[in-house]
């Protein structure tokens, strides 16, 4: 891993199913999150993913990149474009600073109408035995 290192995409299908199912598993029982019809009376054209949910997938994507060894240290987020069911968002991530074995990466989630997320990783990769990470 090297500062301006690329992580290969991560396409996440946005499905009713991965918006209500985030949300149950979250508590997060607000109906713009699991009722099209109320949410579309508040503004909404449909339900939407929650943040915790986007959170969720944000720290699996670094996770599912840099292996078993990753731990989480710190994941911080910014929601832009709502997650509307039948769109895709894709996940990218760039590594912008290296500390020993503690790594910050940059992670943009787009969907089809802008970012749906930006924000930061922070991820250390312990080594294994014999120094092999």
């Amino acid at each position: 891993m090297r500062v301006g290192a690329q992580l290969p995409p991560l396409e996440v299908l946005v499905t009713r199913t991965l918006i209500v199912s985030g949300a149950i598993a979250s508590r997060d029982y607000q109906d713009v999150h699991h009722d099209a019809e109320l949410a579309r009376e508040k503004g909404s054209p449909d339900i939407f993913m929650n943040i915790l949910t986007t959170n969720g997938l944000v720290g699996r994507y670094v996770t599912d990149h840099l292996g078993p060894r990753a731990v989480l240290r710190r994941v911080a987020i910014r929601l832009g474009a709502p997650n509307y069911p039948g769109d895709t968002m894709t996940l990218t991530g760039t590594v912008t600073a290296l500390d020993g074995d503690t790594a910050e990466i940059r992670v943009l989630g787009a969907n089809g109408i802008g970012h749906h997320v930006t924000g930061t990783v922070t991820v250390t990769v312990t080594l294994a035995a014999g120094g092999a990470a």
